[in-house]
């Protein structure tokens, strides 16, 4: 009999059984599953399973968190089932032809955005602090503090506050003039071609010898520049910002490589498909997809634009403000990047991002309420304080899956608030410089004269929400949702205290006292880097703590070994990616170190494991060896997280953060067994 035997049965049952699965496999933590109906799986009977940490659905994959066993798990479960289990690139495929046309598009250009956020954000945040310093005019002519009737900003009375003006700039531009260029990237990364070709297609939008396209308006088509061949002549017109124009451009190259790969001899596929690849594309781009897409990317600001300004712009924030919560579970709020940009860049300013960012807001105060009302319920509140938490910081997804859409009635208590701080938001006119942190740092991307209105739609997108799923969940949560499983078993009283231990217990309790004397324990940094809490890791599975609590390291320049942080047997391996290792402690902890975020997409480039599952190793002793070249290149971030996936009988366990580490010499976690 199998270790799990008894939920591997259960687990395929709940799932559908077999003829509800199309294909199986598993990362490092994950059962992935692609199912023909993802209906038939019962999510909340599959979470009680013994053995099973949590579940959630992306990109057509049903993916079951079960933790470093998984790999013995997967072996007992496709066993079972009579089930072959297939690669992660055939499941993806196989969850690929779940979706219908528009739920790929989307996700394609969700990924092809994704590695863009942060370079987005960034220039919003500076866009934001550039206008505070140079742009809003807080002192008169005489130097004294009048916002109403000054004359000077700040970088007017300050030289070195206006060299930081134009300073960041260069920053400012580099996001968002030379943004083809990281679009054009990202599109030849997602769909499988070179690189490098997408970057030089991208330059060649943007080069200095165009005309920058955020001067073609002001200029008189007589004085545009051409290229003239005779027969011919082309406008010579950058596309400095342009979204749509960037994306047709950069499907034109991948469709040539994919085509002159697929006729061209491999003998000389290094010649002739870089160049039959580039060369045409740039013509393309320059004389056919470049104007279209300049032209769609217009309308389309200018259609969002004219939706947000016009008469029946309440009813159109009103409708928005309550929808985007769902999109977001479907995928299809990855448009509303492309809009936002598109619209910065045509008509230097978006009212779109502002509703985004009161949306995550009011579904993150529907989880606040929630964790009022279960605040005995320590199983719901392990998901509702860091879901909330990270809505707020503008990660709404943990909320939405984990909390709001299991109980219904929360997602809708956040739309409402969504809709009404929406309707006053764009009612008034509210303006982002860009897309920003969308939670309440979002504030910073707003224009400063529209600081005490967005304050109060943010309000509204707090109390709202708050109120409406407090009244609402006071008289539809159950006794067992509120107080845990101990009420529902037990039947004993609703009230609060029928959980909570009384003065009197708490004596006897006290006094058992320990066996014996517990003794000391640590790990050591198994990377060297920058020790800093699970909550910073990119990923709402480790930061939300799913599989356990830690520390997370972001290595250091040159650091590529992974060594064992204490004396301990290997407990998992990953064959076929070699990016995260599972160990049991001789003291009787689990650790899994897992490096970098998704890279177990990279299906082992640039990873090298160095031990086998079973063997028995020193602290200090190198586990798998990592290139951060190549991960960065995939796209991926190489935060390591280091998780106590199985504590035992541990106690006092410290986790040692905000400092730099060395491998196998500096202590990061603390603890007595």
């Amino acid at each position: 009999m199998g270790k799990y035997t008894e939920d591997v049965g259960r687990l395929l049952g709940l799932v559908g059984g077999r003829e509800n699965i199309s294909a199986v496999t598993h990362c490092m933590t994950r059962m992935r599953f692609v199912l023909v109906d993802e209906k038939r799986a019962d999510v909340a009977a599959i979470e009680e399973l013994p053995s099973v940490k949590g579940s959630f659905t992306q990109a057509g994959q049903f993916q079951v968190i079960i933790g470093n066993d998984v790999s013995t798990f997967y072996n007992e479960f496709t066993d079972a089932s009579g089930i072959e289990g297939v690669s992660k690139d055939a499941a993806k495929a196989a969850a690929g032809a779940n979706q219908n046309p528009l739920q790929r598009a989307m996700g394609v250009l969700g990924e092809i955005f994704a590695p863009l956020i942060p370079a987005l954000v960034c220039g919003g945040l500076i866009l934001g602090f550039r206008n505070i310093i140079g742009e809003v005019n807080f002192f008169d002519a005489s130097g004294a503090f009048d916002l109403e009737h000054g004359t000077l900003s700040i970088a007017d009375t300050s030289q070195f506050w206006m060299g930081v003006y134009n300073f960041l700039w260069l920053i400012g531009e580099a996001v968002f003039h030379m943004l083809p260029v990281g679009i054009c990237w990202s599109v030849t990364k997602k769909m499988g071609t070179t690189q490098i070709l997408g970057i030089i297609l991208g330059l060649t939008l943007v080069s200095g010898q165009l005309l920058n396209g955020f001067a073609v308006a002001d200029t008189a088509a007589a004085d545009i520049p051409v290229w003239d061949f005779g027969f011919a002549q082309v406008q010579m017109i950058g596309y400095q910002g342009q979204v749509i124009a960037a994306l047709l451009a950069a499907f034109v190259l991948v469709g040539l490589e994919k085509f002159f790969k697929k006729v061209t001899p491999e003998v000389v596929s290094m010649i002739v498909v870089p160049f039959f690849s580039l060369v045409p594309a740039v013509i393309i781009a320059h004389t056919i997809v470049g104007p279209i897409g300049w032209a769609l990317g217009d309308a389309i600001a200018n259609a969002v634009k004219f939706g947000l300004e016009s008469d029946f712009r309440v009813v159109f924030a009103a409708i928005f403000g309550a929808v985007y919560a769902p999109l977001v579970m479907t995928g299809l709020h990855h448009m509303t990047n492309a809009i936002d940009t598109q619209m910065v860049n045509t008509v230097q300013y978006t009212t779109l991002w502002p509703m985004i960012a009161l949306s995550n807001i009011a579904q993150g105060s529907s989880v606040l309420a929630m964790s009022v009302l279960q605040r005995n319920n320590e199983r719901a509140q392990q998901v509702n304080i860091p879901a909330f938490i990270s809505c707020y910081l503008g990660v709404t997804e943990p909320a939405l899956f984990g909390v709001n859409l299991k109980y219904r009635f929360p997602l809708i208590c956040g739309m409402i608030g969504s809709s009404i701080s929406a309707m006053v938001c764009v009612g008034f006119g509210v303006k982002a410089l860009s897309i920003g942190v969308g939670g309440l740092p979002g504030i910073l991307s707003i224009m400063f004269e529209y600081w005490p209105l967005f304050t109060l739609c943010m309000l509204l997108a707090i109390v709202v929400p708050f109120a409406l799923t407090f009244v609402v969940g006071s008289r539809r949560l159950s006794s067992e949702d509120r107080y845990g499983r101990a009420i529902g078993i037990a039947g004993t009283s609703e009230s609060a205290a029928a959980v909570v231990p009384t003065a009197a217990a708490a004596p006897a309790a006290a006094s058992v006292a320990p066996t014996a004397a517990a003794a000391s324990f640590e790990l050591l940094a198994p990377l060297s880097g920058t020790v800093c809490p699970i909550s910073e890791v990119p990923d709402d599975m480790f930061a939300n703590k799913v599989l356990g609590d830690g520390i997370a390291i972001k290595p250091a320049a040159g650091a590529d070994t992974v060594v064992a942080p204490a004396d301990a047997t290997v407990s998992a391996t990953m064959p076929g990616s070699n990016h995260a290792i599972g160990l049991t402690l001789d003291s009787g902890l689990e650790v899994l170190i897992h490096v970098g975020i998704d890279t177990v997409d990279m299906g082992g480039d640039g990873f090298v494991c160095n031990v086998k599952q079973g063997q028995h190793v020193k602290a200090g002793e190198r586990l798998l060896t990592f290139s951060t070249d190549k991960i960065a290149a995939a796209g991926h971030s190489t935060i390591t997280a280091v998780v106590l996936t199985e504590t035992g009988d541990a106690t006092d366990i410290e986790f040692l953060t905000g400092m730099e580490a060395t491998t196998g010499t500096t202590t990061v976690v603390t603890y007595r067994a």
